[in-house]
């Protein structure tokens, strides 16, 4: 099995690499219409998956703390709920990040000069080369925003990668070609049950933070686990017994979690 996140700036050609590579190794590639038909599959609404933007959020979102949260949980449920099968190809949000910690991983980085990016996005989509630039620039600060805020990663670090490809020098084909050699090696192949586990336990304890989230609970009082497949354990406070049994409700209808344990109590009311 082989399980890839491709990682790049825009005019760096991952797409094209990405397209060759998944078709090379017949995997699955997760591209950002790929990643939100996931997400629909596994149930989040359309309209919640709308925009899988990888931008700062913006000022309000930041004052309210919903919709930043909201996003950044149901993204990361679908990075776990694509890698828990153990393979295919995943083309950036962070996935290289979510996935550090998982050894059956490859990750990979492209990257070019920006005078090659220039021209290949010019070329790419019919930009004057000062268009062309102007976007660039405009990605690169707004993806750059977003890994801080959501990762708290310099994307540009070469250590949160396995291979670094040069794809203004080698080129899509040569490119592919090497992240394959590199896929089918003995050392990437192997990938433990128990780690495959661990992703599907935490795509669960996303999807949870998420619904939470949206029925407007307080997170910094609430903190959940899924030690095992289908159980959900709770542990905080919250402000009455209506908002527990709440509480319980919500977590007992996300799809997949059969068994609710809470140990949630009610807090005190202020003197």
């Amino acid at each position: 099995m082989s399980l890839i996140t491709i990682s790049q700036g825009m005019g760096c050609g991952g797409e094209a690499i990405a397209s060759y590579v998944a078709g090379g190794l017949n995997l699955e590639l997760y591209d950002d219409v790929k990643l939100k038909e996931q997400a629909i599959k596994m149930g989040i609404r359309a309209d919640e998956v709308k925009t899988f933007d990888e931008k700062l959020p913006g000022f309000f979102d930041r004052i309210w703390g919903r919709t930043p949260d909201l996003y950044l949980d149901l993204m990361e449920a679908v990075v776990y709920e694509v890698a828990k099968g153990g393979k295919g190809v995943i083309i950036g949000h962070g996935s290289n990040i979510l996935l550090r910690e998982f050894d059956c991983a490859l990750h990979v980085f492209i990257y070019a000069s920006q005078a090659s990016r220039v021209r290949h996005l010019s070329e790419q989509q019919g930009l004057s080369p000062e268009s062309a630039e102007k976007l660039i620039r405009k990605h690169d600060t707004e993806r750059t925003g977003f890994l801080k805020y959501a990762f708290k990663m310099d994307w540009n670090d070469v250590s949160q990668y396995d291979l670094t490809i040069n794809s203004e020098k080698l080129g899509a084909e040569t490119a592919a070609k090497l992240i394959i050699e590199t896929a089918k090696s003995q050392e990437i192949q192997t990938c433990s049950l128990t780690a495959m586990d661990a992703m599907e336990r935490l795509m669960f304890s996303k999807r949870i933070e998420a619904a939470l989230i949206e029925k407007h609970f307080t997170m910094g009082y609430l903190h959940i686990e899924v030690p095992e497949r289908g159980v959900a354990h709770l542990r905080g406070f919250v402000n009455s017994e209506e908002e527990k049994q709440s509480l319980k409700e919500v977590v007992e209808g996300i799809s997949g979690i059969s068994e609710v344990h809470s140990d949630v109590a009610v807090m005190p009311p202020s003197a």
